[in-house]
């Protein structure tokens, strides 16, 4: 049997790896789920495993919070003899955080095959940690799992070879569209007062925005005049909470608790518009038809501006304003992506399982023959 380790680290990767477990379940893979435990708290961390139906870890590495450096460390110095325990056949990591790029470290010097969900995702800001991480992780890989063409394109342009980028879709909308009807009999609206289309809804969370008080107080300026419009509503990320209370909110912006995964689907689903800095919110809102503005000058989704459904505002405030109130005006048509339609799972789980075995497969760095980079039985 083939054993495979999933590592979730994270809020981000709860959602991406729940429907990868379960499809290299049923194609007979032996999976054991490692949590490293980055994010620790009930509201970014055991409401989203209840939500998810996800079952408890089979090993927890309680990393905690700290620098970059500090946090990565930690989970590499706990997954390095873990990963010698258990001589998994391959390992999957899943999205751009600290956990992402130190289990992919280890599993590369310890020789079993590492597969990247969400792979060549490229924002082109080298500010962003996550940047760093993507781009790292994405050059340790033998498996990169492409949510789309455009991500795909950016590998290529990279120098991946061929048989290594497989374009499967993306996981997210996987988990999205399992648990859309579980999400809209949430009673969230009733719960603060809510009717469909009566608000928008804002997420903030990148440190650029959160942990710089006057980048903030220019975003909470904007948000304040689109308020005047459209009541906004703040589910509060904890690392914006402090910062927030510090400066203070408009008037018509609510700021509620964290939300958990099928109340925060409920909340986007009928929202008027979203406002985020967040990658996987942008990829939600595309699929469920409803308009976001990006409180970034850069998207690493942008196959989600390509669509027309997400508009990058940037951080200026006007600029800010005058888009929310054009979105407003003229919404955005409804449209999806190829190949978002709930089965990048099984797409994944045959990458994995139906290819060459380890030992018949080119490494990331080999120098392969272009025929045989490009034998169409190694891309998907």
């Amino acid at each position: 049997m083939t054993r495979i380790i999933c590592v979730a680290g994270a809020r981000p990767n709860y959602m991406k790896i729940k429907p990868v477990m379960d499809a290299l379940e049923r194609r007979g893979a032996e999976v054991v789920l490692v949590h490293t435990g980055q994010h620790y708290d009930e509201s970014m961390n055991d409401v989203f495993f209840r939500d998810l139906g996800i079952r408890p870890p089979d090993r927890y590495l309680g990393a905690g919070s700290g620098t970059h450096a500090q946090q990565t460390g930690r989970v590499m110095g706990a997954f390095e003899p873990l990963l010698d325990e258990l001589a998994p056949d391959a390992v999957v990591v899943v999205g751009d955080i600290n956990s992402t790029l130190a289990c992919a470290l280890v599993t590369a010097k310890a020789g079993p095959l590492l597969a990247h969900v969400e792979a060549g995702l490229r924002s082109r800001d080298w500010s962003m940690p996550e940047e760093v991480n993507r781009v790292a992780t994405d050059r340790l890989s033998d498996f990169l799992l492409a949510p789309s063409p455009d991500a795909a394109a950016n590998l290529r342009a990279e120098g991946y070879r061929e048989d290594q980028i497989h374009v499967v879709g993306n996981v997210m909308i996987d988990t999205l569209l399992a648990n859309l009807d579980r999400a809209r009999r949430s009673d969230i609206l009733d719960r603060y007062g809510l009717t469909r289309g009566g608000y928008g809804l804002v997420t903030l969370h990148r440190p650029a925005n959160v942990d710089d008080p006057a980048a903030l107080r220019g975003l909470l300026k904007a948000l304040g005049e689109i308020a005047d419009r459209c009541p906004l509503l703040l589910p509060v990320h904890p690392r914006a909470a402090e910062r927030l209370a510090e400066l203070g909110v408009p008037g018509g912006i609510r700021l509620v608790p964290a939300a958990g995964y099928l109340d925060f689907i409920a909340l986007q689903d009928s929202a008027r518009l979203v406002l985020t800095d967040s990658g996987g919110v942008q990829e939600e809102t595309t699929a469920l038809g409803v308009p976001c503005v990006t409180l970034r000058d850069d998207a690493e989704r942008p196959i989600t501006v390509e669509e027309g459904t997400n508009v990058l505002a940037g951080t200026d405030p006007q600029r800010i304003t005058d888009i929310v109130h054009r979105v407003l005006d003229h919404p955005p048509a409804p449209r999806c992506p190829e190949l978002w339609d709930g089965r990048a799972s099984d797409r994944i789980a045959a990458v994995l399982l139906d290819g060459p075995p380890a030992h018949a497969r080119p490494r990331p760095t080999d120098l392969v023959p272009r025929a045989a980079a490009t034998d169409p039985q190694h891309v998907l």
